[in-house]
C-alpha cells in the first residue's frame, strides 16, 4: 500500500484550510459520519491502494472496522467524470449477479464530509496483477488459470440478466458505438492541450470503420487484469473484479478491445505505457489470441472486428490520459504519473493506428 503525504489526509477542518489545496480526507469529519453509522469506533488510519490513475482508492482502519473508501480525485473534473455514487449502484445491482464484486457498505452522496462524494465498500484482500508477480503465482499452471479466470470473469459480465440486476438504467440498447465516438470526441476537444496528428488520423479511421452489427449486454468499460483481484489461495480465481465507473450498457467486444489493447504479450519486449500488466508476457500466461479464442468459445460471440474496438479502447484511453495530462500541468492531479502522460497520449494513439492496419 502506498503511504499518503500531508496533503492528503489531514486530521482536522483547521489544518484543511491551511492547505494551499483540498485534501482528500479529513479523518475527524470521517469519524464523525463513521460514528453516526456505528461503523467501528476510535481513531482512523488511512493507505492509499496500489493501481489506477482515475479515483482515489484507500484502506480505511479502526478498531471494529476494514474498509475501502473511494472517492473522486480533486477538481476541477470533466462533466459526468469520476461517478463514484454511480459505480455503487452498479456493484449494489450485481451482488446477487454470478460476477464477483466487492460488497457496498455506504455511500455518502454529499460533498459537507470529505469535499466530495465518496462510498465505502467491503475490503477483499487478495492479488493484484500488474508492474510485478505475486509470488503465489510463480507456478506457470497458476499463471495460466489467473488469466483464464479472468476471460471467464468477463463473459460472466457480458451474460448477466440486466432487467434482473436492476441496471437497465445504465443506459439505453443501440448507437453505444455511435455515442463513444460523439462523446469522447467532444471530450478531446475540451482536454487537449495540443495538436496531435495521430489523434486526429485515428478518429477519422474508427469512423470510417464504424461496425455496424453488434450487440448490447452489460459492460466493464475498464476490463483489464489489474482490475482483479485473485484469490490468495490456490487455484487462482477472481475474488473481485472492480473499479467499475465506466460500466454502462454497450458492446462487449469493447470490453475485449480493451483487454487487448492493455495486454503485454507473451515475448513481447517492448511495453507501452498503457500496458498495466507488464507481467502477462511471462512463461505461462496464455497468449492474447489463446484468451480470444477461450472469450469466444465461452461467450458463443465472434470477435472478428476485434481490431476496430482495440483501436478504439486506444483512443478513448489517449483521451483520458490528456485530460489527466492537462490536471497535472494545471498542478491539481493527484497521480505522480500523470506529467508523463504527454508522450503516452502519442504512442497510444500510434498503438490504435497500428491495430487498424
Amino acid at each position: 500500500m502506498d503511504t499518503l503525504d500531508g496533503t492528503d489526509v489531514v486530521q482536522t477542518a483547521a489544518q484543511a484550510a491551511a492547505l494551499p489545496r483540498a485534501p482528500l480526507v479529513v479523518l475527524e469529519a470521517l469519524e464523525g459520519w463513521l460514528d453516526e453509522r456505528g461503523l467501528g469506533s476510535g481513531p482512523l488510519r488511512a493507505s492509499r491502494l496500489p493501481g489506477g490513475h482515475s479515483n482515489v482508492t484507500m484502506l480505511i482502519r479502526r478498531p471494529g472496522l476494514e474498509v475501502v473508501l473511494r472517492r473522486a480525485p480533486r477538481p476541477p473534473l470533466p462533466p459526468g467524470a469520476h461517478d463514484i455514487v454511480r459505480e455503487a449502484r452498479v456493484l449494489r445491482g450485481l451482488e446477487t449477479t454470478a460476477v464477483p464484486v466487492p460488497r457496498i457498505i455506504d455511500t455518502c452522496e454529499s460533498e459537507a464530509v470529505l469535499g466530495a462524494p465518496f462510498v465505502l465498500m467491503e475490503y477483499v484482500p487478495g492479488l493484484v496483477l500488474d508492474a510485478s508477480l505475486p509470488p503465489e503465482l510463480e507456478p506457470t499452471a497458476e499463471r495460466r488459470r489467473a488469466a483464464q479466470a479472468f476471460i471467464d470473469t468477463l463473459v460472466s459480465v457480458h451474460a448477466v440478466d440486466i432487467t434482473a440486476a436492476g441496471l437497465a438504467w445504465l443506459g439505453r440498447p443501440g448507437s453505444y458505438l455511435e455515442r463513444q465516438l460523439r462523446r469522447f470526441s467532444g471530450s478531446w476537444q475540451i482536454s487537449r492541450t495540443r495538436q496531435v496528428k495521430a489523434m486526429t488520423a485515428l478518429e477519422r479511421q474508427l469512423r470510417a470503420g464504424l461496425p455496424r452489427d453488434y450487440q448490447t449486454t452489460l459492460i466493464h468499460g475498464d476490463a483489464r487484469l489489474g482490475n482483479a483481484i485473485f484469490a490468495a489461495d490456490p487455484p487462482a480465481r477472481v475474488a473481485a473484479l472492480i473499479d467499475w465507473e465506466m460500466a454502462t450498457l454497450g458492446d462487449p467486444l469493447a470490453d475485449l478491445g480493451y483487454l487487448s489493447a492493455a495486454w503485454t504479450d507473451r515475448g513481447q519486449t517492448d511495453t507501452p505505457l498503457f500496458h498495466l500488466s507488464p507481467v502477462t508476457a511471462l512463461e505461462g500466461f496464455p497468449t492474447l489470441s489463446e484468451l480470444i479464442e477461450r472469450y469466444e468459445r465461452r461467450s458463443g460471440r465472434s470477435a472478428d472486428d476485434l481490431p476496430w474496438y482495440t483501436a478504439l479502447a486506444c483512443w478513448k484511453s489517449a483521451v483520458f490520459m490528456e485530460g489527466n495530462y492537462r490536471r497535472a500541468l494545471s498542478g491539481n492531479s493527484d497521480d505522480p504519473f500523470a506529467l508523463g502522460f504527454r508522450t503516452g497520449v502519442e504512442e497510444l494513439a500510434e498503438l490504435g493506428l497500428s491495430a487498424l492496419r
